[in-house]
């Protein structure tokens, strides 16, 4: 089967270039499994290399497309280039160099809170985009507002996390098919975080950090071989 494949695989090869429909199946089948081999935690970044605008704005319109749970998008994406306003995270990331070295930091924040505002938002951005009658939204925005009512401040913390996670994931993905470099990072203190860049201050709370950019010639990690289950191992059929 999966010499079948790469026969296809060089037939499309050859025919990618005189018919775009190849290029795209040939993308399709190939690419995206090798970007994500490509891909690794990068530990050190070309401190001298940039994002064009253009591969930003992919990775912040990515984020903005994630699915999160209702489509209500309790999550915020802070995006720092600065490296001034980058320098003092440093000692707050355990002293991890990638949030200085790296083109962009990314940081991936929650909601300190779900308010019923936030479920009254949504659901008139739903009546503004798709022009949904009132009849039809206002059980399910009653019951969004019910459900977050019921949960403590503390559970929709952890609900809006969950949501970060999905985010993180997409932009991993995303990062890995632009050729983009990235670093997903847990380790840092984030109560620093909201201290020196103010989220406290707009109701959010740090909870995830990428660091993007491009890998460094010399980081040894980049040539190492990817080291993961047998698919049969980490994949059950049913």
């Amino acid at each position: 089967m999966l010499q079948n494949v790469y026969i296809l695989h060089a037939i499309i090869i050859i025919n990618r270039k005189a018919n775009p429909i190849f290029a795209k199946i040939d993308y399709t089948l190939m690419d995206t499994i090798q970007q994500l081999k490509w891909r690794y935690a990068t530990k050190k970044f070309d401190a001298t290399k940039k994002l064009t605008k253009a591969k930003l704005n992919i990775i912040t319109e990515a984020f903005n497309l994630t699915a999160t749970s209702f489509g209500l998008q309790t999550i915020k994406l802070v995006v720092i280039e600065s490296k001034t306003v980058r320098e003092p995270l440093v000692a707050h990331t355990y002293n991890q160099k990638q949030v200085l070295d790296a083109s962009h930091l990314l940081v991936i924040c929650i909601q300190d809170n779900i308010e019923e505002i936030d479920v009254s938002n949504y659901y008139q951005n739903i009546k503004n985009i798709r022009n949904t009658p009132e009849n039809i939204l206002k059980p399910y925005r009653e019951g969004l507002a019910s459900m977050m009512q019921g949960k403590s401040q503390q559970e929709r913390q952890e609900w809006s996390k969950n949501q970060a996670y999905i985010a993180l994931g997409n932009l991993l993905t995303v990062c890995a098919m632009e050729e983009i470099d990235s670093c997903p990072m847990e380790g840092f203190i984030p109560a620093k975080y909201d201290q020196t860049l103010k989220l406290n201050q707009k109701g959010l709370k740090s909870v995830l950090l990428l660091p993007i950019g491009y890998r460094a010639e010399d980081d040894m990690f980049s040539t190492l071989k990817k080291v993961r289950k047998p698919i049969k191992e980490a994949v059950i059929n049913i």
